[in-house]
Protein backbone atom coordinates (compact mmCIF):
# COMPACT_ATOMS: atom_id res chain seq x y z
CA UNK A 1 0.00 0.00 0.00
CA UNK A 2 1.15 3.01 -1.02
CA UNK A 3 1.56 5.76 1.84
CA UNK A 4 0.38 9.14 1.68
CA UNK A 5 2.76 11.92 1.56
CA UNK A 6 2.73 14.40 4.28
CA UNK A 7 1.92 17.76 3.63
CA UNK A 8 5.04 20.73 4.28
CA UNK A 9 5.21 22.20 7.35
CA UNK A 10 3.46 25.82 7.54
CA UNK A 11 5.38 28.55 6.78
CA UNK A 12 3.36 30.86 8.70
CA UNK A 13 3.32 30.85 12.76
CA UNK A 14 -0.16 30.64 14.54
CA UNK A 15 -2.06 34.01 15.01
CA UNK A 16 -3.94 34.02 18.77
CA UNK A 17 -3.26 30.24 18.84
CA UNK A 18 -4.41 29.42 15.48
CA UNK A 19 -2.98 28.21 12.53
CA UNK A 20 -2.99 29.75 9.03
CA UNK A 21 -5.18 28.20 6.49
CA UNK A 22 -3.76 25.29 4.23
CA UNK A 23 -4.75 25.54 0.67
CA UNK A 24 -3.97 22.12 -1.83
CA UNK A 25 -4.49 23.28 -5.29
CA UNK A 26 -6.80 20.43 -6.92
CA UNK A 27 -4.95 18.05 -9.28
CA UNK A 28 -6.87 19.15 -12.07
CA UNK A 29 -9.68 22.69 -12.89
CA UNK A 30 -10.23 25.16 -15.32
CA UNK A 31 -7.90 27.64 -13.45
CA UNK A 32 -5.08 29.76 -15.01
CA UNK A 33 -3.95 31.33 -11.93
CA UNK A 34 -3.64 30.84 -7.85
CA UNK A 35 -5.83 33.59 -7.47
CA UNK A 36 -8.24 32.36 -9.49
CA UNK A 37 -8.99 29.43 -8.00
CA UNK A 38 -8.39 31.33 -4.83
CA UNK A 39 -11.24 33.64 -5.46
CA UNK A 40 -13.86 30.75 -6.32
CA UNK A 41 -12.91 28.88 -3.40
CA UNK A 42 -13.39 31.55 -1.23
CA UNK A 43 -16.33 33.24 -2.30
CA UNK A 44 -18.11 33.76 0.76
CA UNK A 45 -15.35 35.26 1.82
CA UNK A 46 -17.21 38.59 0.18
CA UNK A 47 -15.65 40.79 -3.04
CA UNK A 48 -12.19 42.19 -2.97
CA UNK A 49 -10.98 40.49 0.01
CA UNK A 50 -8.64 37.58 -2.00
CA UNK A 51 -7.68 40.73 -3.85
CA UNK A 52 -6.78 41.84 -1.01
CA UNK A 53 -4.64 39.29 0.41
CA UNK A 54 -2.38 39.06 -2.37
CA UNK A 55 -1.74 43.12 -3.16
CA UNK A 56 -0.87 42.93 1.08
CA UNK A 57 1.25 39.32 0.08
CA UNK A 58 -0.68 37.16 2.82
CA UNK A 59 -0.83 34.26 0.94
CA UNK A 60 2.65 32.31 0.94
CA UNK A 61 3.74 28.95 -0.63
CA UNK A 62 5.78 26.27 1.16
CA UNK A 63 9.39 28.27 1.57
CA UNK A 64 7.38 31.02 3.38
CA UNK A 65 7.61 33.86 0.35
CA UNK A 66 4.98 35.78 -0.81
CA UNK A 67 2.69 34.21 -3.93
CA UNK A 68 2.00 36.65 -6.83
CA UNK A 69 -1.75 36.87 -7.94
CA UNK A 70 -0.97 36.18 -11.56
CA UNK A 71 1.33 33.22 -10.00
CA UNK A 72 0.47 30.41 -12.77
CA UNK A 73 -1.86 27.49 -11.40
CA UNK A 74 0.29 24.34 -10.31
CA UNK A 75 -1.59 20.79 -9.43
CA UNK A 76 -0.84 20.38 -6.07
CA UNK A 77 0.79 22.81 -4.96
CA UNK A 78 0.85 24.07 -1.21
CA UNK A 79 -0.45 27.71 -0.39
CA UNK A 80 -1.07 29.46 2.93
CA UNK A 81 -2.95 32.13 4.71
CA UNK A 82 -4.65 33.67 7.77
CA UNK A 83 -8.10 33.74 7.50
CA UNK A 84 -9.44 37.14 9.11
CA UNK A 85 -10.97 36.43 12.67
CA UNK A 86 -14.99 37.41 13.87
CA UNK A 87 -15.26 39.32 16.81
CA UNK A 88 -15.80 37.33 19.46
CA UNK A 89 -17.32 38.06 23.09
CA UNK A 90 -14.33 36.68 25.56
CA UNK A 91 -15.88 33.82 27.87
CA UNK A 92 -15.25 35.29 31.11
CA UNK A 93 -14.58 31.90 33.02
CA UNK A 94 -11.50 29.99 33.66
CA UNK A 95 -9.98 27.02 31.79
CA UNK A 96 -8.09 24.44 34.51
CA UNK A 97 -5.79 22.75 34.13
CA UNK A 98 -6.30 19.18 35.75
CA UNK A 99 -3.44 17.51 34.40
CA UNK A 100 0.01 17.66 32.46
CA UNK A 101 3.26 16.04 31.25
CA UNK A 102 4.85 15.19 28.17
CA UNK A 103 2.21 13.41 26.16
CA UNK A 104 -0.98 15.05 27.26
CA UNK A 105 -2.92 17.67 28.95
CA UNK A 106 -6.10 17.47 30.43
CA UNK A 107 -8.08 20.84 31.27
CA UNK A 108 -11.77 21.44 32.93
CA UNK A 109 -13.60 23.48 30.11
CA UNK A 110 -16.16 25.87 31.21
CA UNK A 111 -19.65 26.27 29.94
CA UNK A 112 -19.87 28.54 26.63
CA UNK A 113 -16.39 27.86 25.68
CA UNK A 114 -16.36 25.76 22.45
CA UNK A 115 -13.83 22.92 22.25
CA UNK A 116 -12.11 23.77 19.37
CA UNK A 117 -12.37 26.59 16.33
CA UNK A 118 -15.20 26.17 14.47
CA UNK A 119 -17.89 28.79 12.75
CA UNK A 120 -17.87 31.99 14.80
CA UNK A 121 -16.01 30.43 17.51
CA UNK A 122 -12.49 30.44 16.99
CA UNK A 123 -10.22 32.25 19.49
CA UNK A 124 -12.56 31.75 22.01
CA UNK A 125 -12.31 28.48 22.08
CA UNK A 126 -10.61 26.00 24.78
CA UNK A 127 -7.85 25.09 22.35
CA UNK A 128 -6.38 28.34 21.16
CA UNK A 129 -6.45 29.42 24.52
CA UNK A 130 -4.47 26.82 25.93
CA UNK A 131 -1.59 26.63 22.93
CA UNK A 132 -1.54 30.59 23.96
CA UNK A 133 -1.45 30.08 27.64
CA UNK A 134 0.80 27.07 27.94
CA UNK A 135 2.96 27.88 24.86
CA UNK A 136 2.32 24.92 23.21
CA UNK A 137 1.28 25.58 19.94
CA UNK A 138 1.05 21.93 18.20
CA UNK A 139 -1.34 21.20 20.82
CA UNK A 140 -4.43 19.04 19.52
CA UNK A 141 -7.60 18.14 20.44
CA UNK A 142 -7.80 14.07 20.80
CA UNK A 143 -11.65 14.64 21.08
CA UNK A 144 -14.51 17.27 21.28
CA UNK A 145 -17.04 18.48 24.30
CA UNK A 146 -20.48 20.55 23.06
CA UNK A 147 -19.85 23.74 23.53
CA UNK A 148 -22.38 24.05 26.12
CA UNK A 149 -21.15 21.25 28.14
CA UNK A 150 -18.94 21.67 30.67
CA UNK A 151 -15.99 19.06 32.06
CA UNK A 152 -13.01 17.52 31.22
CA UNK A 153 -11.37 17.39 27.65
CA UNK A 154 -8.13 15.72 26.61
CA UNK A 155 -5.40 17.07 24.45
CA UNK A 156 -2.30 16.13 23.05
CA UNK A 157 1.35 17.54 23.23
CA UNK A 158 2.80 15.88 20.55
CA UNK A 159 1.37 15.28 16.61
CA UNK A 160 2.66 12.17 16.12
CA UNK A 161 0.77 10.55 19.03
CA UNK A 162 -2.38 12.50 18.65
CA UNK A 163 -3.96 9.86 16.50
CA UNK A 164 -3.34 7.03 19.00
CA UNK A 165 -5.21 9.11 21.46
CA UNK A 166 -8.04 9.50 19.11
CA UNK A 167 -7.95 5.77 18.61
CA UNK A 168 -9.08 4.91 22.77
CA UNK A 169 -11.57 7.22 21.50
CA UNK A 170 -13.32 5.95 18.30
CA UNK A 171 -12.58 2.88 20.27
CA UNK A 172 -14.56 3.44 22.75
CA UNK A 173 -11.48 2.17 25.65
CA UNK A 174 -12.35 5.88 27.06
CA UNK A 175 -14.65 5.52 30.31
CA UNK A 176 -16.42 9.19 30.43
CA UNK A 177 -18.95 9.99 33.38
CA UNK A 178 -21.03 12.47 32.64
CA UNK A 179 -23.49 14.88 35.58
CA UNK A 180 -26.27 16.41 34.69
CA UNK A 181 -29.27 18.70 36.72
CA UNK A 182 -32.97 17.72 35.21
CA UNK A 183 -36.69 17.42 36.48
CA UNK A 184 -37.19 14.68 38.85
CA UNK A 185 -40.21 12.49 38.04
CA UNK A 186 -41.20 10.12 40.40
CA UNK A 187 -42.82 7.50 37.97
CA UNK A 188 -38.91 7.38 35.88
CA UNK A 189 -37.59 3.66 36.63
CA UNK A 190 -33.93 3.89 37.21
CA UNK A 191 -31.24 3.12 36.35
CA UNK A 192 -31.91 1.94 33.02
CA UNK A 193 -30.25 2.02 29.36
CA UNK A 194 -31.05 4.02 26.92
CA UNK A 195 -30.65 2.67 23.43
CA UNK A 196 -31.83 4.51 20.54
CA UNK A 197 -30.89 5.62 16.57
CA UNK A 198 -30.00 9.45 16.72
CA UNK A 199 -30.17 10.88 13.29
CA UNK A 200 -27.91 14.79 13.33
CA UNK A 201 -28.86 16.35 10.00
CA UNK A 202 -26.28 19.16 8.62
CA UNK A 203 -27.69 22.66 8.99
CA UNK A 204 -30.43 21.51 11.85
CA UNK A 205 -29.58 22.74 14.89
CA UNK A 206 -31.44 19.81 17.15
CA UNK A 207 -30.66 16.04 16.63
CA UNK A 208 -33.66 13.44 16.42
CA UNK A 209 -34.12 10.03 16.81
CA UNK A 210 -35.57 7.71 14.09
CA UNK A 211 -36.51 4.20 13.45
CA UNK A 212 -33.82 1.75 12.66
CA UNK A 213 -30.70 0.37 14.29
CA UNK A 214 -29.60 1.95 17.83
CA UNK A 215 -26.50 4.33 17.32
CA UNK A 216 -26.58 5.60 20.55
CA UNK A 217 -26.72 3.50 24.08
CA UNK A 218 -26.70 5.80 27.42
CA UNK A 219 -26.87 4.09 30.83
CA UNK A 220 -28.69 6.95 32.71
CA UNK A 221 -28.62 6.73 36.87
CA UNK A 222 -30.69 9.15 39.52
CA UNK A 223 -27.91 9.95 42.33
CA UNK A 224 -30.49 12.01 44.50
CA UNK A 225 -33.36 14.57 44.49
CA UNK A 226 -34.92 16.89 46.51
CA UNK A 227 -37.92 19.26 46.41
CA UNK A 228 -37.80 22.61 44.04
CA UNK A 229 -38.27 25.93 43.69
CA UNK A 230 -42.32 25.87 42.86
CA UNK A 231 -44.74 23.31 42.91
CA UNK A 232 -43.86 19.60 41.21
CA UNK A 233 -41.65 16.95 42.19
CA UNK A 234 -38.54 19.04 42.38
CA UNK A 235 -35.12 18.30 40.95
CA UNK A 236 -33.52 15.38 40.54
CA UNK A 237 -29.05 14.99 39.63
CA UNK A 238 -28.86 12.21 37.71
CA UNK A 239 -25.32 10.65 36.43
CA UNK A 240 -25.38 10.02 32.94
CA UNK A 241 -22.63 7.06 30.99
CA UNK A 242 -22.43 7.11 26.95
CA UNK A 243 -21.44 3.88 25.76
CA UNK A 244 -21.50 5.55 22.41
CA UNK A 245 -20.64 9.06 21.01
CA UNK A 246 -22.98 10.38 19.03
CA UNK A 247 -24.02 14.36 18.52
CA UNK A 248 -25.94 15.83 21.97
CA UNK A 249 -26.93 11.83 22.54
CA UNK A 250 -27.44 12.80 26.27
CA UNK A 251 -29.25 15.74 25.87
CA UNK A 252 -31.45 14.11 23.43
CA UNK A 253 -32.07 10.74 25.93
CA UNK A 254 -33.12 12.43 28.82
CA UNK A 255 -35.14 14.66 27.13
CA UNK A 256 -36.65 11.32 25.63
CA UNK A 257 -37.16 10.30 28.76
CA UNK A 258 -39.29 13.38 29.68
CA UNK A 259 -36.62 15.05 31.80
CA UNK A 260 -34.94 17.12 29.57
CA UNK A 261 -31.45 18.99 30.71
CA UNK A 262 -31.75 22.25 32.90
CA UNK A 263 -30.93 24.87 30.41
CA UNK A 264 -31.25 23.34 27.48
CA UNK A 265 -31.53 25.88 24.24
CA UNK A 266 -32.92 22.67 21.97
CA UNK A 267 -34.18 20.36 23.53
CA UNK A 268 -37.52 19.85 23.83
CA UNK A 269 -38.04 22.64 21.48
CA UNK A 270 -35.29 24.85 20.06
CA UNK A 271 -35.30 28.66 21.79
CA UNK A 272 -34.89 31.90 20.48
CA UNK A 273 -30.79 32.70 19.74
CA UNK A 274 -28.95 33.50 22.92
CA UNK A 275 -27.01 36.83 21.66
CA UNK A 276 -23.14 36.88 22.00
CA UNK A 277 -22.22 37.54 25.59
CA UNK A 278 -25.36 36.38 27.75
CA UNK A 279 -23.71 33.84 30.00
CA UNK A 280 -26.79 32.61 31.87
CA UNK A 281 -28.56 30.08 32.34
CA UNK A 282 -25.61 27.28 31.28
CA UNK A 283 -27.01 23.88 30.50
CA UNK A 284 -26.71 21.91 33.21
CA UNK A 285 -24.52 18.89 31.72
CA UNK A 286 -21.12 18.66 33.30
CA UNK A 287 -18.48 15.69 31.70
CA UNK A 288 -17.62 14.89 35.28
CA UNK A 289 -15.23 11.64 34.74
CA UNK A 290 -12.82 10.86 32.34
CA UNK A 291 -10.28 7.18 32.16
CA UNK A 292 -8.36 5.69 30.16
CA UNK A 293 -5.27 3.17 29.71
CA UNK A 294 -2.68 5.15 28.15
CA UNK A 295 -1.54 4.34 24.98
CA UNK A 296 1.95 6.04 24.89
CA UNK A 297 2.81 5.39 28.86
CA UNK A 298 0.66 2.42 29.79
CA UNK A 299 -0.24 4.49 32.75
CA UNK A 300 -4.05 4.24 33.98
CA UNK A 301 -5.71 7.75 34.18
CA UNK A 302 -8.65 8.75 36.32
CA UNK A 303 -9.74 12.33 36.38
CA UNK A 304 -12.59 14.27 37.75
CA UNK A 305 -13.57 17.94 37.48
CA UNK A 306 -14.33 20.07 40.43
CA UNK A 307 -17.07 22.01 38.81
CA UNK A 308 -20.52 21.94 40.40
CA UNK A 309 -23.66 22.59 38.71
CA UNK A 310 -25.14 25.62 39.47
CA UNK A 311 -29.21 24.97 39.55
CA UNK A 312 -28.44 22.31 41.59
CA UNK A 313 -26.20 24.16 44.46
CA UNK A 314 -27.43 27.66 43.99
CA UNK A 315 -30.93 27.42 41.48
CA UNK A 316 -31.90 31.17 42.79
CA UNK A 317 -28.64 32.36 40.95
CA UNK A 318 -29.01 30.07 38.01
CA UNK A 319 -32.63 31.13 37.32
CA UNK A 320 -32.46 34.25 38.09
CA UNK A 321 -30.75 36.89 35.98
CA UNK A 322 -27.44 37.09 37.48
CA UNK A 323 -24.77 36.82 34.62
CA UNK A 324 -22.39 33.68 35.49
Amino acid sequence: MRRRTPPPPSPLPQRDGIDAVRVRLPVAGPWSTVREHLVERLSGAGAGVVDGMFDAGLVVGADGRAVPGDAPYEPGMFVWFHRELPAEVPVPFPLEIVYRDEHIVVADKPHFLATTPRGGHVTETALARLRRELGIPALGAAHRLDRLTAGLVLFTVRPEERGAYQTLFGDRRVRKEYEAVAPYDPALALPRTVSSRILKERGVLAAREVAGEPNAVSRVELITHRPGPGPGPGLGRYRLVPRTGQTHQLRVHMNSLGVPILGDPLYPEVAAAVPPGDFRRPLQLLARELGFTDPVTGREHRFRSTRSLDAWSAYEDWAGSRVR
